[in-house]
């Protein structure tokens, strides 16, 4: 549903100061598909998120949002302001980065949300980089699973995300974040001593059709990823237990409890214990990490550095 124009004027003129303050509200809106939740996002009550949109409605001259079960969805002039929305709210970041550089700005606090593995195997090392040659420069680590991450950067929470390629993530060309490459690693099959493949140098997927599985909850990517490998082999996996804790998905694995699939850097520094780690013979499920700021961030002399060392400490890590 589209509402009416207010003229051949346009609404545009008369237009308050606080427009970015709006055009981020719609955002957030169309990102998280209810009112109480964007104004959670934004720190903000519904009632104000409500007066925010209504006030953008009336100047734009169009209705913006429809009812949508319990939620909300943008109208077709709301889907058209919000591609101008992320433009806008880049240049934003883009202007804030040039005027930071103008500044000189070397210090300042960065919030980073990253999940366990990237932050003991990537972010640890990056900070300890940092310290040597940006010393001015702090981070302030969250921890984040890989598919939370990026909903934290988008509702300015952090500044920077550790993040997991997931279903459902924003796509590469995504007008609201800027994504860099890291690196990627292939889940291995982790079994116990006993099993009966557990002498053999690999192992197919299919072959552990019958075996129980212990996995992270539904909703972690690793979730997502045992089961998309899985059903690529041909069954669906029997999931016996869960724990987004890949130490006590090793630890049960080492009791019997169930086979799994982990990424290798998770096993890194374990106390591997009556478990077995063979490589996963034929396709093998990947886990592929990226970094991703706000659109128009990445030039901004703070974050600038922290994407450098993360590549760099990322790049150590693939050639290893």
């Amino acid at each position: 549903m589209s509402g009416r124009a207010r003229g051949p004027a346009g609404p545009w003129q008369n237009w308050p100061g606080d427009r970015p303050r709006r055009l981020r509200v719609l955002r957030a809106v169309a990102d998280h598909r209810t009112v109480t939740a964007a104004a959670a996002a934004l720190y903000l009550t519904p009632s104000a998120v409500s007066q925010q949109l209504a006030a953008l409605e009336q100047e734009t001259g169009h209705v913006l949002l429809t009812r949508s079960g319990r939620g909300v969805r943008l109208t077709p002039a709301g889907e058209i302001l919000l591609g101008h929305a992320h433009r806008v709210v880049a240049q934003l970041e883009r202007a804030e980065a040039e005027l930071a550089a103008y500044a000189d700005g070397t210090a300042g606090e960065l919030t980073v949300a990253a999940f366990a593995t990237g932050i003991a195997e990537v972010l640890a090392p990056v900070i300890a980089l940092l310290s040597g040659r940006h010393p001015g420069i702090r981070l302030r680590v969250r921890d984040a699973e890989g598919d939370e991450s990026l909903p934290l950067v988008m509702d300015g929470v952090a500044d920077v995300a550790l993040a997991v390629e997931y279903r459902g993530a924003p796509r590469e060309d995504d007008l609201r974040l800027v994504r860099v490459p890291l690196y990627a690693e292939p889940f291995d099959a982790v079994l116990h001593t006993s099993h009966p493949l557990a002498g053999e140098p690999h192992v197919r997927l299919d072959e552990l059709a019958d075996s129980d599985w212990i996995a992270p909850y539904p909703g972690n990517p690793c979730h997502d990823m045992t089961v998309l490998a899985c059903e690529l082999a041909g069954f669906q996996p029997r999931l016996a237990h869960s724990s987004d804790d890949f130490r006590a998905v090793a630890a049960l694995a080492g009791a019997g409890a169930g086979v799994a699939l982990v990424p290798r850097s998770a096993l890194s520094g374990m106390n591997l214990k009556d478990v077995v780690v063979r490589p996963v013979e034929g396709v093998t499920p990947t886990r592929r990490v990226f970094a991703a700021v706000r659109r128009g961030a990445e030039r901004h002399p703070l974050i600038r550095p922290v994407l450098e060392a993360l590549g760099e400490v990322a790049g150590s890590l693939s050639a290893s």
